[in-house]
C-alpha cells in the first residue's frame, strides 16, 4: 500500500526563533511517522518586518523598542533560548549585532525550492542568523550560505544581483495574508489543516494523523 503524500506549506521568517523552534518540531514529528507518509516541506515567505531598512537595524534598539527594556528583552531571550536547547538548538543571540532585512533571503529560499536544496538553504540561514550571529541581509553572507547547503555560489550571486524571485516572493507571501496569517511559524498540511505557532510535537502529530487518514 502506498503511503499518502503529506505536502506542508510552511510559512517563516528566518529572524524568528519560534520558527526554527517549529522547524525542529515538525522534523521530530515526521521522523516518528516516516513510515505512515511521504511529506514535502515548502518553506514560505512571510516578512515580520517588511519595512526594515535594507542595511537593516541595530538589533538592541530594535527589541527594546518591540518589547520594552533590556529587562523584558533578556527575559524573553532566555525563555527562547532555553526552549532551543530542549530541540537542540543553540541561540546564541548575543552575537546577533542586527536584525536584517530579509527579503533576499526569501528569494534565495524560493531559488533552492527549484534546485532541491530548500530545506538545507533554510536550516543554514537559521543557523547562520541565530547560532553564529551572521548578517543574513548582506549578499555575501546569503552567498555563503547557499553554498554551505550545496547551491552553486554563482548561481546564487546571479539571483540576488538579477532580482530574481521579486515577484514571486511577493506573492507567495500575499497568498499567506489572504489566508489571514498574522504571525509565524504557520503550518498547513494539504491545503486544509492549518497549525499556528510552535506547537508541541504531539500537536503535529495529531494535525498530521488528521490529514492523511
Amino acid at each position: 500500500m502506498t503511503a499518502p503524500v503529506l505536502a506542508i506549506d510552511v510559512y517563516s521568517d528566518v529572524v524568528c526563533p519560534w520558527c526554527y523552534v517549529g522547524k525542529r518540531r515538525l522534523e521530530q514529528a515526521l521522523e516518528s511517522v516516516q513510515a505512515q507518509a511521504t511529506a514535502r516541506v515548502f518553506w514560505r515567505p512571510f516578512q515580520l518586518n517588511p519595512t526594515m531598512p535594507k542595511t537593516g537595524m541595530d538589533r538592541r534598539v530594535y527589541l527594546e523598542a518591540k518589547f520594552g527594556g533590556p529587562g523584558e528583552m533578556k527575559a524573553i531571550q532566555d525563555r527562547v533560548a532555553s526552549v532551543g536547547r530542549s530541540v537542540g538548538i543553540e541561540f546564541a543571540f548575543d552575537r546577533i549585532a542586527r536584525t536584517p532585512n530579509t527579503f533576499d533571503a526569501h528569494r534565495l529560499i524560493w531559488f533552492a525550492q527549484q534546485q532541491g536544496r530548500q530545506d538545507a538553504v533554510v536550516e543554514e540561514l537559521f543557523h547562520g542568523y541565530f547560532t553564529e550571529g551572521l548578517h543574513i541581509g548582506q549578499p555575501e553572507t546569503l552567498i555563503a550560505l547557499a553554498v554551505r547547503a550545496g547551491l552553486d555560489g554563482k548561481a546564487a550571486e546571479c539571483l540576488l544581483q538579477a532580482h530574481q524571485g521579486v515577484d514571486a516572493v511577493r506573492q507567495e507571501e500575499a497568498h499567506g495574508r489572504q489566508l489571514g496569517i498574522r504571525g509565524v511559524p504557520y503550518f498547513v498540511l494539504n491545503g486544509k489543516t492549518a497549525i499556528s505557532g510552535a506547537q508541541p510535537v504531539e500537536t503535529f502529530l495529531e494535525a498530521i494523523e488528521q490529514t492523511t487518514r
